[in-house]
């Protein structure tokens, strides 16, 4: 119980209870069952951006395009729907090959030509959100295929009391993103690839020297941000039943800020798929506890930043503790 307590999740799971029991001694309506499956189907996007964004800022990266690829894909396959066919299977498959074929250009900017990831993904953002601009005029695409929003709506496990004398259950949408964290896990834990992933994350040359080919691996780590950003368009279609062209401007912050408060080391190196996911619980119930409690969008900012800054400051200062206690221990040995 000792080893379990040292543990970062373990922080973030005290401090997401305390949270969520003084949301609910606010309003009691926080733990509604109605209010939970809200929570988990409005933020179920988030939680699958954030594990590829996991991976990019493992390797000491970042990608601030995540939005704009996001709406593009919903653009691309919403149009492809609504001229074509509007099978779920294919759709989803489109939008993973044009993710995945976004990042890949990312990635190859990234470690072949070495442009900073914060410049390129910039770049890359404002390209596409130009391009978007250009296409739609703003415009939204409504006339989707019956048969895409009724996959949405598909529940499982229906065995959940509503309050209403029914039963509710789990969507469909919960279901994609644990297949979401199995392949993500299955990545950093079985592959050399996810090994590789940490080692660049520690130190690039070190990775280097050890054999990890770091130019591939970098190409992996955005391509796979790109196929999880198509993944998780498709699924945001299948929620909302509708493609704004704009829904996904600042995403990129959001994201970053829920992998943040998850305990990934902004350095690079460090960082876990239940953080990861704890991270997104923490985000996802501030701001609906904050909804719930009439706070001001204005400061519904203000507190997410304040939780943001609090994060980065315990692992830098957590970083800094441990370096001393090596340096000790060595002194100590020598």
């Amino acid at each position: 119980m000792k080893n379990v307590l040292k543990h970062k999740e373990m922080g973030l799971v005290i401090i997401l209870v305390a949270v969520s029991f003084i949301i609910t001694i606010k309003n009691p309506a926080f733990l509604s069952v109605d209010n939970i499956m809200n929570i988990l189907k409005g933020n179920v996007v988030l939680a699958i951006v954030s594990l590829g964004m996991l991976l990019v800022m493992i390797t000491g990266g970042i990608d601030v395009s995540v939005g704009g690829i996001i709406a593009a894909t919903t653009l691309f396959v919403g149009n492809f729907m609504v001229s074509y066919t509007g099978n779920v299977i294919l759709s989803f498959f489109l939008g993973m090959v044009i993710g995945s074929c976004m990042g890949i250009l990312n990635g190859l900017l990234i470690a072949f030509i070495k442009l900073p990831p914060i410049v390129e993904t910039l770049g890359m953002y404002s390209i596409i959100s130009g391009f978007m601009l250009y296409i739609t005029k703003g415009a939204y695409i409504n006339n989707i295929p019956d048969n895409f929003p009724a996959f949405g709506r598909i529940t499982v496990l229906n065995v959940i009391p509503n309050g209403r004398g029914g039963m509710t259950g789990v969507p469909v949408q919960i279901l994609i993103l644990a297949a979401v964290v199995v392949l993500t896990h299955i990545i950093m834990k079985y592959t050399k690839v996810g090994r590789g992933i940490f080692a660049i994350g520690g130190n690039r040359l070190s990775a280097e020297r050890l054999g990890f080919h770091v130019k591939k691996i970098t190409v992996f780590v955005y391509g796979y941000m790109g196929f999880i950003c198509g993944t998780a368009a498709m699924t945001h279609v299948s929620i909302l039943k509708q493609i704004d062209p704009n829904a996904f401007n600042g995403y990129d912050m959001k994201v970053i800020a829920a992998v943040i408060l998850g305990g990934v080391n902004v350095m690079g190196g460090e960082g876990s798929i239940t953080g990861t996911l704890l991270g997104v619980a923490l985000f996802a119930v501030i701001n609906n506890g904050l909804t719930l409690m009439k706070v001001s969008s204005y400061w519904q900012k203000v507190i997410l930043g304040v939780f943001m800054v609090f994060s980065i400051c315990f692992v830098v200062i957590g970083k800094r503790r441990a370096g001393r206690h090596l340096a000790k221990v060595d002194i100590e040995e020598g």
